[in-house]
């Protein structure tokens, strides 16, 4: 295909339809908004959410809880994850997002003791579990909390 033989798909361009353009045009005088009544007025129409006097679902289900606007997520990697990094590799968020470990580092990284550990390595993380620290200090390696 060449720039001058391309040309849109069927139907992906559709012309406007300019409404209040005389009667010939099937969308004149009224412009399709039928005679009277609310929604040909203008600002006409419901808000969001309206169901014409019934209860709305909004309102109709039960609220609980809260949600913590300050709340820390973090992004979580297993200790088995980490054996394929060499022995005695210094091991960072920046290394693991580089390795595609960790594709969003939110608002930290957490390290987890599933799986086993066969290497020793430091780590430096911003949490870490107690089955985790154990294990990593059991293969004689270090951990850091940034």
């Amino acid at each position: 295909m060449k720039l001058h033989e391309m040309k849109p798909v069927e139907g992906a361009r559709n012309t406007r339809n300019r409404v209040g353009r005389g009667m010939s045009s099937g969308n004149g005088k009224t412009s399709g908004r039928g005679h009277k009544g609310q929604n040909a007025r203008s600002g006409g129409g419901v808000r969001l959410g309206f169901e014409g006097g019934q209860l709305p679902l909004f309102r109709r289900l039960p609220k609980r809880g809260f949600t913590n606007i300050n709340r820390k997520e973090y992004a979580i990697v297993n200790l088995e994850t980490l054996n394929r990094f060499e022995e005695g590799t210094e091991i960072n968020p920046a290394v693991l997002v580089e390795a595609g470990i960790v594709k969003n580092e939110k608002s930290g990284i957490k390290i987890l003791g599933n799986g086993s550990l066969d290497k020793k390595l430091t780590i430096k993380a911003h949490k870490f579990s107690r089955s985790a620290v154990e294990a990593i200090e059991a293969k004689g390696g270090t951990y850091e909390v940034i």
